[in-house]
């Protein structure tokens, strides 16, 4: 295994409240879940103005093992992670500031195939939970009465670019949800594996046989002399 590849299984970073779309003037805290807690790491990010900067310096206050931005604003949106000195030990989450009126709440990605998820369509006014029509990839999938939409267990066909839409209030940012397949063990040989193996044995049978027959013949051989002698 690769050290960078090590260096990924360290830390989870986690974001408070759990949802990647925030309406600007939010309280957000972002925190990385150690597993392993001698790896110093800093939280981290890339936004359209500022690039691969830490928190404490322009953004955020740190406080234990989290970073607190009690005011975000849209210049806040970008990418986040963990990050220690050789470089991201975390998963990268993506953070959408907008300074309208309406944002999707979803999962902060991936989430697990098989999971059920549930997207909510929320407008900054009360009341909060309006009808709502909700699109993948700009494709109209559906309109529900209280704002609220579930997608049972969930696959890879489900990956894709989500927003929604509240009549008379406005459109949401678009986030991108992630759809991880869980491994799967002790799972059958695939036709590929069928096929090595039967060239392996064919392969070990034209070497062997030979040496096989010739053995038996150069012992027979042998035991016919011996009983003539």
């Amino acid at each position: 295994m690769e050290p960078m590849t090590l260096l990924w299984l360290l830390s989870h970073l986690t974001m408070s409240p759990n949802r990647s779309q925030f309406f600007e003037g939010d309280f957000v805290s972002l925190s990385c879940e150690e597993d392993d807690s001698s790896t110093r790491w800093n939280l981290t990010r890339n936004t359209r103005k500022q690039q691969r900067t830490q928190c404490g310096v322009r953004w955020g206050i740190t406080a234990g093992s989290s970073c607190n931005i009690s005011y975000v604003f849209p210049l806040d949106s970008g990418v986040y992670w963990c990050e220690s000195r050789d470089g991201p030990i975390s998963n990268m989450v993506n953070l959408t500031v907008t300074g309208g009126s309406v944002i999707l709440q979803s999962p902060v990605p991936p989430v697990m195939e098989g999971d059920d998820v549930t997207l909510l369509c929320k407008t900054k006014t009360t009341p909060s939970n309006l009808p709502a029509a909700f699109f993948k990839d700009g494709v109209f999938i559906g309109k529900e009465p209280t704002g609220h939409m579930t997608i049972q267990h969930v696959s890879r066909s489900d990956e894709g670019l989500y927003k929604c839409d509240i009549s008379g209030h406005g459109e949401s940012p678009s986030s991108w949800i992630t759809v991880t397949v869980q491994p799967t063990s002790g799972a059958p040989p695939s036709a590929s594996t069928h096929s090595q193996l039967t060239l392996t044995l064919l392969r070990y049978l034209v070497v062997f046989c030979p040496y096989f027959i010739s053995t038996l013949l150069m012992v027979s051989l042998y035991l016919s002399r011996a009983n003539n002698q």
